[in-house]
């Protein structure tokens, strides 16, 4: 395959994986009598746009790229926990409910969620988000720009 093919693949996959979501593991419960232990999920979708803008914003703030965070050494990790801890938990709130309840989810995610599901989760969304949504959006808008002339209206001009 060639890799225009592979590439449209690849975000083909991507738009399905965010519209239908990341299963997020939240906390696991033991009962007594059971083998198997209970797991709280939640799923993490594409927000609205102001939700994108949002995590756009927060992310951009943190002034690191996902390829560093995998590079990170033990103590690269914990500072960049430090620094930047609520806001990975910030972003990730904005993902799963509306930004009205962003704080109590912002607020149940860094209690209980498990940090390498949170890192997890921050790497997955941020490479599936980008502009490419957009490209045919704004391909359309300039194909139906109204204050071009369209092909019947160019010898009378009305």
């Amino acid at each position: 395959m060639n890799t225009k093919t592979i590439r449209l693949i690849q975000q083909e996959a991507a738009e399905a994986l965010l519209n239908v979501g990341v299963s997020l593991p939240l906390k696991e419960f033991r009962l007594p009598f059971r083998k198997k232990p209970i797991v709280l999920r939640v799923t993490m979708r594409r927000p609205c746009m102001s939700g994108q803008i949002e995590i756009a914003r927060t992310y951009l703030s943190m002034g690191v790229s996902s390829a560093e965070m995998e590079k990170f050494t033990k103590e690269e990790q914990m500072r960049f926990l430090a620094d930047h801890g609520d806001k990975i938990c910030r972003m990730i709130a904005l993902t799963i409910g509306s930004t009205s309840l962003v704080k109590p989810l912002t607020w149940f995610v860094r209690h209980f969620v498990r940090y390498e599901y949170q890192m997890a989760a921050v790497r997955k969304f941020v490479s599936l988000m980008g502009t490419d949504p957009f490209i045919p959006i704004i391909r359309s808008a300039e194909k139906t720009n109204p204050m071009k002339l369209r092909l019947s209206q160019k010898k009378k001009g009305s």
